[in-house]
């Protein structure tokens, strides 16, 4: 886990960060646990050192925070630093989704993958990727091998399945651009 990961999402949460915000986050707040969770896994993971005889701890915690949160959301997840979940029921992210840094997913969002079957049998799976400071609307679905620009906006409930350009607002199901050159809602921006 990188400190500076752990601390934007901290300030995402609090508007600053302290390891008493962090600790009182984790025990507190069911959408942060699962934040601060997946970042213990994922140092776990990567350590070379006594952290890692810890992973099987922190998973099991992950996987009762994600219970508790009604999330599913895998420690696995690439995803940048700040990152905010709010409200967080019936969050859906594929581990093999890309999150940028101050992103936001509110509750019911699923970002899932695809999967094509060539000609020849042979099926390839594509997960989306949502560059920094995306904002994603209660329901909102992104399937696929799709890009979310930076900046932009999905709305809730929108059903996305083509890339978005970055700084639009994107609507409905099937989704359209309704707004180019938006700005970015991003609360508690973490300085990264």
């Amino acid at each position: 886990m990188s400190f500076l990961e752990l601390k934007a999402d901290t300030h995402r949460q609090f508007g600053g960060f302290s390891w008493m915000r962090v600790l009182k986050g984790a025990l507190l707040r069911r959408t942060f646990r699962v934040v601060v969770t997946m970042r213990l896994c994922q140092a776990a993971a990567k350590s070379r050192g006594a952290l890692r005889v810890m992973s099987p701890v922190f998973k099991l915690l992950h996987r009762v925070a994600t219970h508790m949160a009604a999330m599913d959301f895998s420690w696995q997840t690439n995803a940048g630093a700040g990152l905010a979940l709010t409200h967080g029921w019936g969050l859906v992210v594929n581990p093999g989704a890309k999150i940028g840094c101050n992103v936001t997913l509110m509750h019911g969002v699923t970002l899932g993958r695809s999967d094509r079957i060539g000609a020849d049998g042979e099926r390839t799976s594509h997960f989306p990727t949502l560059e920094d400071e995306v904002w994603v609307g209660p329901h909102a679905i992104i399937v696929g091998g799709v890009t979310i620009g930076k900046g932009s906006r999905i709305g809730g409930g929108a059903f996305v399945t083509e890339s978005v350009p970055p700084y639009s607002m994107v609507l409905g199901n099937p989704a359209v651009i309704v707004k180019s050159n938006c700005t970015p809602d991003v609360m508690n921006a973490a300085p990264l």
